[in-house]
């Protein structure tokens, strides 16, 4: 099994990226890394700052994702803004508030949405591989279904929000899901960086 690093300080992504990983005998570890500053304009260019400042500190493939919400309505926002979307030190239930709130005046068929995740790994030799996954939605009037994290509650897919669905039913649909499946594709292609 090969070993990467997976840069992220968080769990609930950790569980989602093992569990989507492993299938491709790809077993990930988190190493103490230093929180890096995402200060890249896209998805694409917060997830290689992860990556590589990962892959650089322990001298391991690092993987790295950067994802978000964004809202038609909202011109996109929050985007590359959604974990800081309420500030600094904000709850998950701090940030659906202030998109509920932001979007109380907006009738249902202009609620259109969309996850955007970004992967990008890094290796030891400076190669670089990168994939994308969207998932189309909506956003919900109220908060629905206890599972999932971050704005899963308010995403709904066919009715149900994210935080309705069971593990296996959002990684078949998810932008993270669906990112993870597009970046082993390519990994599959070029098995002798890592094989």
């Amino acid at each position: 099994m090969t070993k990467f690093v997976l840069a992220t300080h968080n769990q609930n992504k950790l569980k989602e990226l093992e569990r989507i990983l492993a299938p491709l005998h790809i077993s990930v570890e988190t190493a103490q890394l230093e929180e890096v500053e995402e200060t890249g304009k896209s998805f694409a260019e917060n997830a290689f700052l992860k990556a590589e400042a990962a892959c650089r500190k322990t001298g391991l493939p690092a993987v790295a994702d950067d994802s978000g919400l964004m809202v038609d309505a909202l011109n996109g926002a929050p985007g590359v803004y959604s974990a800081r979307y309420a500030g600094a030190g904000a709850s998950d239930t701090d940030r659906i508030e202030k998109l509920l709130d932001a979007m109380k005046d907006v009738p249902e068929q202009a609620r259109k949405a969309k996850f955007v995740c970004s992967i990008c790994c890094v290796f030891p030799d400076g190669t670089k591989i990168t994939a994308e996954g969207e998932c189309p939605g909506k956003i919900a009037f109220a908060p629905e279904g206890n599972d999932g994290f971050g704005y899963d509650p308010v995403f709904l897919v066919d009715r149900k929000s994210f935080a309705q669905l069971t593990s296996q039913e959002k990684d078949e649909i998810s932008h993270r899901g669906r990112a993870l499946r597009a970046f082993a594709a390519e990994l599959e292609k070029r098995k002798e960086i890592y094989g």
